[in-house]
Order: structure tokens, then C-alpha cells, then sequence
């Protein structure tokens, strides 16, 4: 029994022994498979964090959109004082609807004015066509009377010559003696009054002449005032187009709405002074939203007119918009060159080392916005275009952007 060794050392000690090393092995076991089980959850969250940054590693994209609208400047066409004012700010409004009331009886009073002269211009003309009227019949009875006495000064100049033969016959008579002197006296007063009567016909001719010139003159006159018949007369259509302008200048006191739209930045009150041609409301027409996005350069080659995008607003961050490429952009401003002080170029000093791509506008176009999105003029969002969708069926609908990439 002395000879052998401890049963409780010995046999402890073996134990001891044992038990340490089967709990190393378990421990080891236990990291290997913690160590799994992590590097498994890493791949799962990098596949999924792949799959949902997946579009925006093989496709353009940019941070910088802008949503855009028409704004159309309400410019009034008259001047005056705003009697009418029904519409608020930030009121939506319909095409057609009144935007304010430019206090119209001034030009009331001028469009009565306008009018009364157009009646007055009626009357002249009248007048005028019964003048024209007259003075032609004028011309007509003196050109009857020419063809009366041209007829008189025919059949006294044959009387004449009758005359004048039967006072030559005369003259031999008495060369002879067959005829007295006497008789010769009379057929030479015969000639003298012939003459006379044929001058006084020519003379009544050359008056009635004379007289069918000047009203020929007069009828010249009076259609040049009374200027072309019907409604091709010059100053009846002079007179029309006062009445038609002071009567677009009534109606231009009523300003309406062009478009459905928001009034925004309403300055206007009540009693303020309208100025003709001087902008003074916007309007944001709701049918004519878009979204610039503002691609990097060397983006551009993967952007094509068609191309199905995909806007994520901030306003929205959880909604996706879809859309479409209209165009892109065919210049930007460049400041380095343009002109400056004494007329010479201005150049950017830059790092040669440090190269920034340039900004291009790419207009997006969108699609029918999903229920309760409204689209406010000047914010921001995330544009993703699908590259190589161009003339193609709408593809699954992308995801809205990640929150890190907005």
C-alpha cells in the first residue's frame, strides 16, 4: 500500500487532466462556429446591401435633381387701379378663374368714345357716298349737255357754210347784174350772225367742256375721301379697330388664370396700381412639371433620350417617382473666358491635380404621380436612370433610393 501513489493525487490528477482538455476542445468548437455564424450574417447583409445599392453601381446617377415647372408671370395689358382681388396666396386655381379686377371704367369711357366715333365715321361716309353720288350725275349732265352742243355747233356751222355759199353766189350775181346790192348786204349780214351763232355754240361747248372737267375733278376728289365702298373703306376700318382695341382694353381689366395652377408669392392688395406689361403674380402650372437632374460628364454617355428613370425626392424619400428621359442638356455656362474688367478673359486659377467633372442638365419627364405626391417647385431629390431602357416596356419598378445615397 506505501508503494503506491496517492489513489486521490494520482487519480486527481489524471482527471484533472482530462476534464481541461475536453474544454478547450469545446471552446474551440463553440468560436469556430460563433465565427461562422458571424462571417454568414457579414455575407447575408453585404448580399442584401448589394442588391439594394445594385442599380445605382451598374447605372448614372446623381444627387442632384430639381423639380421644375412653367411659372408663368401674370403681366396685366392695361394700367390701373386693382378693384378685385379674390384669389390667396398659395391658392389653387383654375383656367379661366379671375385673378383680379382692374377698375374698368376709364376704359368704359373710352370704349363709348370709340364707338360714337365709328358712328360718326358711318355718317361721313354716307355723306361722302352721297356726294360722290351727286357730283357724278353732274358729270353725266354736263357730258349730255357736250353732246348737245357739239350737235348746236354741228348745225350752226352747216347753216354757216349755207350762208357763206349764198353770199358767194351773191357776189357773182351782182358782177353780172342779176342781183342788186342790197341783196349781196343782206347774205353778208346772213354770214356775220351765222359766224356769231356758231362762236357762241362753240363757246357754250368749250364751257360745258370745261365744266364736265371740274366735276370730273370734284368726282375724283369725292371718292378719294370716301375711299373704298363697304367694309374695305379705310376709315371705317380705322374707326372699327379703335372700337375693337378700347374693347380689348375693357377685357384686358379682367385678368383670369391661362392655366391650372398655385398662386404663389402673392405681393397684391386691394387699391394697388396695376402696371401695363410689368409682371406682378406667378403662377406655377401644375401640368407642366419635370425634373432637371444634374449629371456628372462622364455620365452622359450612358444617358439616352427614352431611358426609364426612377426620382426619389426628399420630400418623398420613401417614394419612388417614375419617369423617363426627354433630353439632355447641349451646353453649359463657362466662366473661365468669359470677359471681365478692361475687357479681358477670366480665367479660374484650378489645381492641376484635381480635375471636377462638369454639371449637364438631363430634363427627366414623369410619369402620373402616385396618390398624395405634390410636387413643390425648387426641391431636391435622387435621380437614377436605367441606361439601355430606351424604346422599351416599362421595366419592375425600382425601389425608392437608399436613405445614404440621398
Amino acid at each position: 500500500m506505501s508503494g503506491l501513489p496517492p489513489l486521490s493525487t494520482g487519480r486527481g490528477g489524471r482527471k484533472c487532466d482530462f476534464k481541461l482538455k475536453g474544454d478547450t476542445d469545446m471552446k474551440t468548437g463553440s468560436t469556430s462556429t460563433r465565427k461562422i455564424v458571424v462571417l454568414a450574417i457579414i455575407v447575408v447583409v453585404l448580399g442584401v446591401v448589394l442588391i439594394r445599392y445594385w442599380d445605382y453601381v451598374v447605372n448614372p446617377w446623381t444627387r442632384n435633381g430639381q423639380v421644375m415647372a412653367q411659372v408663368i408671370q401674370i403681366t396685366p395689358r392695361v394700367s390701373g387701379t386693382i378693384v378685385e382681388l379674390p384669389i390667396a396666396d398659395n391658392q389653387f386655381v383654375n383656367a379661366g378663374d379671375l385673378l383680379f379686377q382692374i377698375d374698368p371704367r376709364t376704359y368704359e369711357s373710352t370704349l363709348a368714345g370709340m364707338r360714337g366715333q365709328l358712328a360718326e365715321t358711318i355718317d361721313e361716309i354716307e355723306a361722302l357716298k352721297a356726294q360722290v353720288e351727286a357730283t357724278a350725275a353732274s358729270v353725266e349732265r354736263y357730258d349730255a349737255l357736250i353732246k348737245y352742243y357739239q350737235q348746236k355747233v354741228k348745225g350752226k356751222t352747216a347753216r354757216l357754210k349755207d350762208y357763206q355759199a349764198e353770199f358767194k353766189r351773191y357776189t357773182e350775181l351782182v358782177k353780172t347784174g342779176s342781183a342788186s346790192q342790197e341783196r349781196l348786204d343782206q347774205a353778208e349780214a346772213d354770214v356775220v350772225d351765222a359766224e356769231a351763232v356758231v362762236d357762241g355754240a362753240l363757246a357754250e361747248l368749250m364751257q360745258a367742256e370745261a365744266s364736265k372737267l371740274q366735276a370730273e375733278a370734284d368726282l375724283a376728289r369725292d371718292k378719294a375721301n370716301l375711299g373704298a365702298e363697304g367694309e374695305a373703306n379705310a376709315r371705317l376700318r380705322t374707326a372699327r379697330a379703335k372700337v375693337h382695341s378700347a374693347d380689348l382694353a375693357l377685357e384686358f381689366t379682367r385678368v383670369v388664370a391661362p392655366v391650372d395652377g398655385y398662386v404663389t408669392n402673392l405681393n397684391l392688395r386691394l387699391g394697388d396700381h396695376a402696371t401695363a406689361n410689368k409682371p406682378i403674380l406667378a403662377l406655377v402650372d401644375v401640368n407642366s412639371y419635370w425634373v432637371d437632374a444634374y449629371f456628372k460628364e462622364s455620365a452622359l454617355a450612358d444617358i439616352t433620350p427614352g431611358d426609364q428613370a426612377v426620382v426619389t425626392l426628399m420630400t418623398y424619400p420613401d417614394q419612388p417617382l417614375a419617369g423617363r428621359v426627354d433630353s439632355k442638356g447641349w451646353g453649359v455656362f463657362q466662366k473661365d473666358g468669359a470677359t471681365a474688367q478692361e475687357l479681358l478673359p477670366s480665367i479660374s486659377a484650378t489645381f492641376e491635380w484635381i480635375r471636377l467633372a462638369q454639371r449637364v442638365p438631363v430634363r427627366v419627364e414623369l410619369d402620373k404621380l402616385p396618390e398624395g405626391v405634390e410636387l413643390v417647385v425648387g426641391t431636391t431629390g435622387t435621380v437614377l436612370v436605367l441606361k439601355g431602357t430606351a424604346g422599351t416596356e416599362k421595366v419592375a419598378s425600382s425601389p425608392a433610393a437608399p436613405r445614404a445615397l440621398q
